[in-house]
């Protein structure tokens, strides 16, 4: 990602675990104790119960939460219109290990989904509305995170240990289609404790993003990135890319995480028999 800076990495080959500007409006929110008990929810009941908020055009809300919480979930959506965002984890005074700019072409089509790690204390999440005043976003951060399975609290490094990943070099680019079928992907990134700078890109045709995320992280085994990304219709790729140098390189796995049954039906052909 433009700007983000790197450090001078170690000779050793890379082992990966198998696990501001001044804004208008500065605003914060919190999720703590209120949030809910009973494990992971879908995306639909996050925004039923939580404490969602609405971001104008050109400003800033933050979240803060309690000690005991080791990851958040962030889910960001408009009514239909473009969306610009910035997403920040901020730990303690000038400290941002980890950034993500937003891109979605219709936040009501496809929202802003990932999972981000908050080690340690003195953790908040920051969102800044980056457009115009006629965008606004509406932004949630929940304190329960499930799997799949509705397993409460959990990680999605263990999520996707069993996932094949592959090695994307510094400056390479990793592309997966999807069929029709796939209505979600889930995607993660991480390093071997070096700094993380990619872009991550649904494309639907040639050259046409739909969505776009440019994250850094500042330490990739510690804080691993993930994401949902929402896949309707066809013609769907995940396109990876690896903005450092040849010198840091990263782990990619990239899934399905929901599929459409209706969609897995054999194709007819328009076909009918005559009585």
């Amino acid at each position: 990602v433009s700007g983000f800076g790197t450090t001078s990495p170690g000779t050793a080959a890379p082992v990966f675990p198998t696990t501001s500007a001044s804004p208008d409006t500065n605003q914060s929110w919190k999720v703590g104790s209120t949030g809910s008990a009973q494990g992971m929810m879908s995306k639909e009941q996050v925004w039923e119960k939580s404490n969602a908020v609405v971001v104008q055009g050109g400003s800033l809300r933050t979240c803060s939460f309690d000690e005991s919480v080791e990851r958040v979930q962030v889910i960001l959506k408009s009514e239909g219109r473009p969306l610009n965002s910035n997403v920040e984890l901020w730990q303690g005074p000038d400290n941002s290990p980890q950034k993500i700019n937003v891109y979605l072409e219709d936040g009501g089509v496809r929202q802003f989904r990932a999972i981000i790690e908050t080690p340690r204390a003195s953790n908040a999440v920051c969102i800044r509305n980056t457009a115009n005043m006629e965008f606004p976003l509406t932004a949630c951060v929940d304190s329960d995170v499930e799997d799949s399975n509705g397993n409460a609290n959990a990680n999605p490094r263990e999520m996707l240990k069993n996932c094949k990943s592959k090695v994307v070099q510094g400056g390479a680019v990793n592309t997966t289609p999807f069929p029709p079928s796939v209505s979600s992907v889930q995607i993660m990134l991480q390093t071997d404790g070096r700094p993380l700078n990619a872009r991550i890109e649904l494309l639907q045709g040639p050259n046409n993003n739909k969505q776009v995320m440019e994250v850094y992280i500042e330490d990739g085994s510690d804080r691993p990135f993930y994401a949902i990304v929402d896949t309707p219709g066809s013609g769907n790729v995940v396109r990876i890319v690896n903005t450092s140098t040849v010198e840091f390189p990263m782990s990619a796995t990239v899934e399905a995480y929901e599929t459409d049954v209706q969609e897995n039906q054999s194709y007819s052909g328009g076909m009918t028999w005559s009585e």
